[in-house]
């Protein structure tokens, strides 16, 4: 009769956010297996750690879908057209900078910061995830834009593109601005500086 393997003596969904953690700090390259490993304790070997995640890079990307579905919400109200464009983007910058500036998880936004180092060609399954993510923000904030110049809110010869990467220049500026420290107090302030771009492109 074959022996059964041994028991797993760690807590999986904990070793996730465990490894959640040190991405988002980290970045997916700087990252190493054995930090991975010292992190879910347990002197963990290398195959029970592929047992469980498969790879390095499974578990980023299982980071990855934990992340976009509760930090990465941040950005959603983009979509939602019972809000005012002006006030979707206006929330999505405000709830962006209180997610990426809270205690309790490493500062900045892993969707900007979690593949900074890697090169794209080399780990381009790994980035796609976080690529597409991005550009769905980037999607939203043009969505915004074109609601605003539909609405007549905006005037009609409103450049959405440009418009909208503004405020997307903005947005992946705060993961850098938290990352050094920067008061949540003192981004919001800005926020509320660059939205007076919009209201120059108003009628």
């Amino acid at each position: 009769m074959a022996q059964m393997g041994r028991p797993r003596t760690f807590d999986r969904d904990q070793a996730v956010e465990q490894a959640l953690q040190l991405f988002w700090e980290q970045g997916y390259e700087s990252t190493s297996l054995s930090q991975l490993k010292a992190s879910i304790g347990g002197g963990i070997s290398a195959p029970s750690f592929y047992a469980a995640f498969g790879s390095k890079e499974a578990l980023f990307q299982e980071v990855v879908q934990r992340y976009l579905g509760s930090h990465g919400q941040v950005t959603e109200c983009l979509w939602d057209d019972d809000l005012p464009p002006r006030q979707a983007i206006e929330r999505a910058l405000l709830q962006s900078t209180r997610m990426q500036c809270e205690a309790g998880h490493p500062r900045g936004c892993m969707v900007s910061l979690g593949v900074m180092s890697a090169p794209s060609a080399e780990f381009a399954s790994v980035t796609q995830p976080l690529t597409e993510s991005r550009e769905r923000t980037r999607a939203g904030l043009r969505h915004c834009v074109e609601r605003g110049v539909l609405s007549g809110e905006l005037a009609a010869d409103t450049n959405a593109g440009a418009l909208a990467t503004v405020f997307d220049s903005f947005l992946t500026g705060i993961s850098t601005l938290a990352r050094d420290g920067v008061a949540c107090g003192q981004i919001e302030a800005a926020i509320g500086q660059v939205m007076r771009v919009w209201d120059g492109a108003t009628l």
